[in-house]
């Protein structure tokens, strides 16, 4: 048996497809080790440099000695001493400590292990909503291109998936804008409120940092104020236990899940209107439906999206779970599951994100198909406009109602009993009754005169609350997103 090569060994480990298949190299790499522990030992140097400048006896040539290494990490060392010590954070202490021997006795001073652990996840959650919020921004952008487009294509409306009154195919994609909209900003609230956790010592009194600076609170405070600068927040918790507040981990997953709940309902939208033959997601010249049906053009980027998003929105029972049961200052319950739904969350957004980009970047739309269902439906519609119709050509309302009743349940009939086409404007024009408005007929079924107020509030909404939200994300629009699969 021959010794099986690297990419053999890879292939026979389970991967998360959420990388190996789906996400982007960026948000990959966002949560992956090489950004986490390159970030430890930022945080250590950013610590440092805080200590030195308030007095404490750190020298110029420890802080070079600590920035010439930030990015050279032997991850083989820090796993065997990982093994040996069953301690992360030491082991990369002593790691980072053997290729900075001068700055071994000040690395790690006065810190405990949630410095490096809780503030470099605030870091990477912060990046990880930049990462997010110009894809969701291109969505938008992209969406919103289409429903200008399609402002004034009437097209039948449904409420309870029954035909109702007439809308526009750009006025319902208004109704998924507006969705993406709120999430656009609950995820820029989201991103603004995280604070850093800071320089907070074992329990969060900072106890260890007052000793070291032989009782100066003040001092205590600048170094927190230090360290969050450098850090690149604006602000950093006052209080905390040995970690930030699991609720934190709540507010964020939970925007991301509301973000999938919008993905889920637009995606399944594309669905249905892919089964009605309405609008369709790209499908590729050589893309196969199906193995056994060649003739099925299935809508797959829309299923991935809504069987993506389900993961996500269920991911955010993680962390109430975890926040409900941090007894006191913490519990390292809390640490094996963050590692997963954290990431797990960011990844499926991503992944997600991208998905509808491509999608809403080749919406194919069928107005001739969209055209003969109204036509099979607008009769019925039609029947109060023309009662109206019958009313000022000097008819009686009350008569007029009893014989368009009559006329639609034969048509009715006709539809649902015999297969047949919906023939009841037919029937009115056979009916001598009808005949002050014989000639205005087609006005009165002119679909445009059904949809409303829809194009101009499509206008409306696209001006006043689309495009400005979407001017913060103007240089990051990017081009148009292929799928790797």
């Amino acid at each position: 048996m021959t010794t099986p090569g690297a990419e053999e060994d890879a292939l026979a480990r389970y991967r998360s497809p959420l990388v190996s298949r789906y996400a982007s190299a960026e948000m990959a790499f966002n949560f992956s080790e090489r950004k986490k522990f390159s970030t430890w030992r930022r945080l250590w140097l950013y610590l440092a440099q805080a200590e030195k400048s308030l007095g404490l006896p750190i020298t110029d040539e420890q802080i070079q000695e600590m920035e010439a290494n930030l990015d050279n990490i032997d991850f083989k060392m820090a796993a065997e001493e990982e093994k040996k010590l069953r301690h992360d954070v030491m082991a990369h202490v002593h790691t980072f400590a053997h290729c900075c021997p001068k700055a071994a006795a000040i690395i790690h001073l006065g810190a405990t292990s949630c410095y490096v652990g809780d503030n470099t996840d605030l870091i990477v959650l912060r990046d990880g909503f930049n990462l997010l919020l110009p894809k969701l921004a291109r969505v938008i952008s992209r969406l919103a291109d289409f429903a200008e487009k399609y402002a004034e294509l009437p097209t039948l409306g449904f409420t309870h998936y029954q035909p109702a009154q007439l809308t526009t195919v750009g006025k319902r994609c208004c109704l998924w804008i507006q969705d993406l909209c709120m999430d656009l900003q609950k995820l820029e609230r989201a991103r603004d409120d995280l604070r850093f956790r800071g320089v907070k010592g074992t329990t969060g009194t900072q106890a260890s940092f007052l000793q070291l600076f032989e009782g100066d609170h003040s001092k205590v405070e600048e170094l927190d104020r230090l360290v969050t600068a450098k850090a690149g927040f604006k602000r950093a918790y006052i209080v905390t236990g040995q970690t930030y507040s699991r609720k934190v981990d709540i507010e964020v997953m939970s925007v991301l899940a509301s973000l999938g709940a919008s993905i889920h309902k637009i995606c399944t939208d594309i669905r249905l209107l892919a089964n009605l033959k309405e609008i369709e997601e790209p499908f590729e010249k050589d893309q196969i439906g199906s193995s056994a049906m060649p003739y099925k053009r299935n809508p797959m980027r829309s299923e991935r999206c809504c069987s993506l998003a389900r993961h996500l929105m269920t991911l955010v029972l993680d962390p109430l779970q975890t926040a409900s049961v941090q007894w006191f200052e913490r519990t390292l319950d809390d640490s094996a599951n963050r590692r997963v739904c954290l990431a797990e969350a960011f990844l499926t957004a991503d992944i997600i994100l991208s998905t509808l980009q491509n999608i809403s970047e080749g919406l194919v739309v069928y107005p001739k198909v969209i055209a003969r269902r109204i036509r099979q439906e607008l009769p019925f519609m039609a029947t109060e406009n023309i009662i109206m119709a019958m009313v000022k050509a000097g008819g009686n309302r009350q008569d007029c109602h009893e014989k368009i009743r009559v006329l639609s349940q034969q048509a009715a009939a006709v539809v649902k009993q015999d297969g047949g086409d919906n023939d009841l404007i037919d029937r009115v024009r056979a009916d001598p009754y009808f005949s002050p408005i014989h000639g205005h007929l087609e006005s009165l079924l002119d679909p445009s005169s059904f949809t409303g107020r829809a194009p101009q509030q499509v206008a409306k909404f696209l001006k006043e609350e689309v495009r400005p939200a979407l001017v913060p994300y103007q240089d990051k629009m990017g081009g148009k997103i292929e799928l790797a699969l």
